[in-house]
């Protein structure tokens, strides 16, 4: 049984999954660093459930329980410095109502692994995901720059990443339903879409053309080897390589970030 949020140790550093994402985040001192850690909120909903979905099938447990105690650690810090940084009303109640929404997920993540709470997690995810990508629009119409929208789509890749681990290890725990299915199906959909609307960007600079390559290649294997048919599932093998396309796509994103605004 897992045990506690406050009393559980850290998998060993062998272990641990190296994906770049900053933990405490970085302090907000742009624009496009705004809407790169609003963008990560969107993909820490999906990342949250995908671990707690793995460590219920014992899935890379010891890893997906590290990544589990990040993700939540890092939510609350970004959710912190979005509401120290944000200009304007409009996102400010965004950021409440993230807030309250945030407190449901989190109980259920920082609790003992349970199947059955599994669906009411993804649900209350989902709603937050909702509200996190609202304040990505607000905050993408306040800069008012193609470096904004950039930020936007690669941080969304970002997500996705987690969205189609988090749907694609539900379904191989036994919740093959329709709506995961067609849900996960959308994912790779978009996923395919704004990654050709990446690599086409004039904006791009040859690092990160070089990065989309990696992805694009990346991509490539992952749609080999990601079975859902009649019900053969390798969960590990497509948490590995989706992982591994979010740690590219988050070096893009923070790339993006730092382009100069136009």
């Amino acid at each position: 049984m897992r045990q506690p949020f406050q009393r559980r140790l850290l998998a060993s550093a062998t272990l641990a999954l190296a994906y770049a994402l900053p933990l405490p985040a970085a302090t907000i001192d742009s624009m496009g660093e705004a809407i790169n850690q609003a963008g990560r909120q969107r993909m820490l909903t999906q990342r949250i459930v995908k671990s707690y979905c793995q460590m219920g099938q014992d899935i890379r447990y010891l890893v997906a329980s590290e990544d589990l105690d990040k993700a939540v650690a890092l939510f609350e810090e970004q959710l912190s410095n979005l509401k120290h940084y944000a200009r304007g009303n409009d996102v400010q109640n965004t950021l409440q109502t993230a807030e309250r929404l945030w407190q449901p997920v989190k109980q259920i993540a920082t609790a003992d692994i349970s199947r059955d709470q599994a669906e009411s997690l993804r649900s209350l995810a989902e709603k937050l995901l909702a509200v996190a990508h609202k304040a990505v629009l607000q905050l993408e119409a306040q800069s008012g720059s193609s470096q904004g929208h950039l930020v936007n789509i690669a941080g969304r890749q970002r997500m996705l990443t987690q969205r189609m681990g988090n749907l694609y290890v539900l379904m191989s725990w036994g919740f093959d339903k329709p709506r995961y299915r067609a849900d996960y199906d959308k994912a790779v959909h978009e996923f395919e879409v704004a990654l050709e609307e990446l690599m086409t960007a004039p904006e791009n600079t040859p690092e990160i053309d070089q990065a989309l390559v990696k992805v694009s290649q990346n991509w490539a294997m992952f749609k080999l080897g990601n079975k859902t048919n009649q019900g053969e599932y390798v969960p590990t093998l497509v948490v590995r390589m989706l992982d591994k396309m979010l740690v590219q796509m988050n070096r893009i994103t923070g790339l993006y970030a730092t382009l100069p605004e136009r």
